[in-house]
């Protein structure tokens, strides 16, 4: 379960008076996500999701996030509304950290992922990237290539012991990444996390984008690079084409990619594939003794970088 922090009823109530949503019910912990600690909170007038963040969130940022997901909602855009307290700000503090409440997004994540859910997953991501054109706040990617090889220092001493020559396995391919990486490719705000936990779908459609706390301006073709890691993979190691057809169908269904874009989406997909591999290499190193959570696999994504390097062709 992803609650690193408890919260005490006494704080909780003196929290929830600083808004206008009723009296608490109940506060129950959520078994998804590893970044921060999330609770659903039903009151007697609705359900809503608070989230206090923990020490990879940079409070710096949280303005950045929940000033997106306001934009995102005013656009129509499915996902979560920060809830703004009687003094107008959504980011208040909960047990001494930094807090925020925001709506209930229905719907869960797919279990069995089809074609339609990837045309889906493409379309939203076009979506996303047309309605925050006009979205004046920015963030660095702090999950670049720098922050690669700042992961890599932080893992490698412990990482042989976890599985044998991936050390030098990373480092090979920080090294390949950093001479190939594209330079001019259109940027926009990116989710840069759209896995199958935070994308909702109600009976086959899809209600809602959830987790924007690793949203960045990026590459806008690494946002699908990202999505076909996270949804065109079978549970036997291979790349289902058909699905990359299929998400890459509904993203230009909203949006033209542009032909470099097209060619770098192999090499896009190696990066994101390392990304994620050091992420969960790191937060499995890393485990917190007592915390209610359980790391994502490594290995998962290390597999997934290696079919993208033995790869003869492009993703499209």
């Amino acid at each position: 379960m992803a609650v690193y922090t408890e919260v005490p009823i006494s704080a909780l109530k003196q929290f929830v008076r600083e808004y206008d949503i009723g009296k608490i019910v109940y506060l129950k912990g959520i078994e998804e996500g590893v970044e921060n600690s999330n609770f659903l909170l039903k009151t007697n007038r609705d359900t809503y999701i608070l989230t206090i963040y923990e020490k990879r969130v940079d409070s710096v940022d949280l303005p950045f996030f929940l000033g997106l997901m306001d934009h995102l909602a005013n656009k129509a855009f499915p996902c979560p509304t920060p809830l703004h307290g009687f003094d107008g700000k959504a980011l208040r503090t909960l047990c001494n950290k930094p807090a925020a409440l925001v709506t209930f997004v229905t719907g869960s994540g797919p279990k069995i992922i089809t074609h339609d859910h990837c045309y889906s997953v493409g379309k939203i991501a076009g979506e996303m990237h047309i309605a925050t054109k006009d979205f004046q706040m920015s963030r660095i990617n702090t999950l670049d290539r720098q922050g690669w090889r700042k992961l890599f220092e932080l893992t490698k001493a412990r990482a042989n012991d976890f599985y044998e020559g991936i050390v030098e396995e990373i480092e090979i391919e920080l090294n390949f990444l950093d001479q190939n990486w594209p330079k001019r490719l259109p940027v926009g705000i990116i989710h840069a996390d759209l896995f199958p936990d935070n994308v909702f779908f109600e009976n086959k459609t899809l209600s809602g984008v959830i987790d924007f706390y690793f949203a960045c301006n990026g590459f806008m073709a690494y946002e699908i690079a990202t999505c076909i890691n996270a949804w065109c993979f079978e549970n036997d190691g291979g790349l289902n084409s058909e699905k990359v057809s299929s998400l890459l169908e509904g993203y230009k269904s909203i949006r033209t990619l542009e032909e470099a874009e097209l060619r770098s989406l192999l090499l896009l997909s190696r990066g994101s594939a390392l990304r994620f591999l050091l992420t969960r290499l790191y937060d499995f190193l890393n485990h917190p003794k007592g915390a209610l959570v359980k790391p994502k696999d490594p290995l998962e994504y290390l597999k997934r970088l290696r079919y993208h390097k033995e790869s003869d062709q492009n993703l499209c």
